[in-house]
C-alpha cells in the first residue's frame, strides 16, 4: 500500500486541541504527512496552558480516569511518562466529613465495599447505594428511553447525602452540565466504563504538567519527527483553500467555530462554562489531599497546585456547568471562593493574589435530545473531529482523543 508521502499530499487538520492532536499522531502513526493549523499560540483547544497577568496557568482543572483508555495510549505513543500524572484510587473526600474511598478488591467489590464503608452517610443511603449500582450493572448501564439524571436518581430512591456527594457531583464533574438537565444515557456511559470496567478504570489520574504539556505539546513534537507540522498562531479562513491544497481536511474545532468555516454544518448547540479560580496563599499552605471536595457554596472542587505541579501555596477552585456565579464579577467570585477555602480550612490566611479564567464555552450541554453529529460531512474529503462528535460519551478529553482517532481512521481508509 502506498503512502502518502509517494502522492506528495498532505492533510490538514485545522485545531490542535486534543482531537486534533490525537488526529494528528494517529496519521502520522500511519505513515501520513500532517499539518495542524491551529489560531492561538499554544496547542491544547479548551484545556490548554494560558498566561493571566504573567502567570502560566491552566484554563481548567481537568480530572482523569482509569477508563480513558484511547488518551492514555495515545500519551504512551507520544512519550509522555507516566509521572505526568498522579494516579490513585477512587476517592472523594470533602472538608466537611463526607469521605468515599474504593477499597483494595478486586471490581465490583471495590467500589460496593467502598461504598458501605463511606464516612458521613446513613447507613440506610449507603445501602441504597449499592442496590442503584447492581440494578445498573444487571442493565449493563442502559437505559430504553433517556432521561435527566435527576430523574434517574429520583427512580432508584438516589437522594440525600450520598447523591449530593457522590452521584451529582460525578454528573457534573464527567458531563459538566446541572444533574436536572443532563443526559442519564451518557452518565451511564462514563459509569459503565468506570464502577463496572476493568481493574483501575475507576483511578482518579491528575495532572502533574500543565494541560499543553500533558499531550498536545508532546504529540506536536512526535509528529514533527515523522514529517508532520504544528503551525500556531495560523487562523484558517478559507476551507476550499484548504481542500485544495490538500489530500483531506479534518476540522478539529467547536461547533461555534465551524460556523466560519463552513456555515450550517454543525447543528446549534447549547454550552456550559467552566470556571477556575486560582488563589495563591504563602508557600506553606496546602490541602490534606490533592484533591479536595467542597459542598456549602459556589466551589465544587479543589486542587493543590503545590502538591500536584510544584507551585507552592496555589490553590485552584472550579466551579463546573452554569450557576449565580456567572453574573459575579472576577473580584468578587475570588473573593467569595476565598471565603468558602476560609471556611473549609480553618486558619487559612488571606490569598496574596487571584486570578479567575472563565471558559465561557468549554463544552456543549450534555443534555438528553441534544444534537447529533459524526465525523462526515457534505464534502468527502472533509472530516470532523471534536468531543462533541462521539456517539455516546460526554464532552470529555477522551471523548476528544477518540473522535480523533476515529476521524483519522475514516481519513485514511478514504485516501488509500
Amino acid at each position: 500500500m502506498a503512502r502518502l508521502e509517494d502522492v506528495g499530499r498532505r492533510v490538514a487538520i485545522v485545531g490542535a486541541g486534543y482531537a486534533g492532536m490525537a488526529c494528528a499522531v494517529a496519521l502520522a502513526d500511519r505513515g501520513v504527512p500532517v499539518t495542524v493549523f491551529e489560531s492561538g499560540p499554544v496547542p491544547g483547544g479548551r484545556a490548554r496552558r494560558v498566561v493571566a497577568q504573567g502567570e502560566a496557568l491552566d484554563n481548567g482543572q481537568h480530572i482523569l480516569i482509569g477508563a480513558y483508555a484511547e488518551l492514555f495510549g495515545l500519551m504512551q505513543r507520544v512519550g509522555v511518562p507516566s509521572e505526568a500524572l498522579l494516579r490513585m484510587p477512587l476517592e472523594l473526600r470533602y472538608a466537611r466529613g463526607f469521605a468515599l474511598r474504593a477499597l483494595w478488591l478486586p471490581p465490583p467489590l471495590d467500589l460496593l465495599g467502598g461504598l458501605l464503608a463511606a464516612r458521613g452517610a446513613p447507613l440506610g443511603e449507603r445501602l441504597g447505594a449499592v442496590r442503584f449500582v447492581l440494578a445498573l450493572r444487571r442493565r449493563r448501564f442502559r437505559l430504553e428511553k433517556d432521561c435527566s439524571v435527576d430523574e434517574l436518581l429520583a427512580h432508584h430512591g438516589q437522594e440525600g447525602l450520598i447523591a449530593d456527594h457522590l452521584w451529582r457531583p460525578l454528573c457534573i464533574s464527567a458531563l459538566n452540565t446541572p444533574p436536572a438537565r443532563a443526559s442519564a444515557e451518557a452518565f451511564l456511559a462514563v459509569l459503565r466504563d468506570t464502577l463496572g470496567g476493568a481493574p483501575g478504570a475507576a483511578d482518579l489520574l491528575l495532572p502533574k504538567v500543565d494541560l499543553s504539556r500533558l499531550f498536545p505539546e508532546p504529540a506536536a513534537a512526535w509528529i514533527a519527527a515523522r514529517g508532520g507540522e504544528l503551525r500556531l498562531n495560523a487562523r484558517v479562513r478559507d476551507l476550499e483553500a484548504l481542500r485544495r491544497e490538500h489530500a483531506a481536511v479534518v476540522l478539529a474545532v467547536g461547533p461555534h467555530q465551524l460556523e466560519a468555516l463552513a456555515p450550517g454544518l454543525a447543528p446549534r448547540y447549547a454550552y456550559q462554562p467552566i470556571t477556575t479560580c486560582y488563589l495563591q496563599y504563602p508557600g506553606r499552605v496546602h490541602l490534606p489531599l490533592p484533591m479536595l471536595g467542597l459542598d456549602a457554596g459556589l466551589v465544587q472542587w479543589v486542587f493543590d497546585r503545590g502538591a500536584l505541579l510544584g507551585e507552592r501555596g496555589r490553590l485552584a477552585c472550579v466551579i463546573s456547568a452554569e450557576g449565580e456565579h456567572q453574573q459575579m464579577s472576577h473580584d468578587a467570585l475570588a473573593a467569595a471562593c476565598a471565603r468558602e477555602l476560609a471556611q473549609a480550612l480553618p486558619g487559612l490566611p488571606a490569598p496574596q493574589w487571584s486570578r479567575v479564567i472563565a471558559e465561557k464555552r468549554a463544552t456543549v450541554e450534555c443534555a438528553p435530545g441534544r444534537p447529533r453529529i459524526g465525523p462526515e460531512t457534505p464534502w468527502p474529503n472533509v472530516l470532523l473531529a471534536g468531543d462533541y462528535t462521539d456517539p455516546e460519551y460526554p464532552p470529555t478529553l477522551e471523548a476528544a482523543a477518540r473522535s480523533g482517532v476515529r476521524a483519522a481512521r475514516l481519513c485514511y481508509a478514504r485516501l488509500q
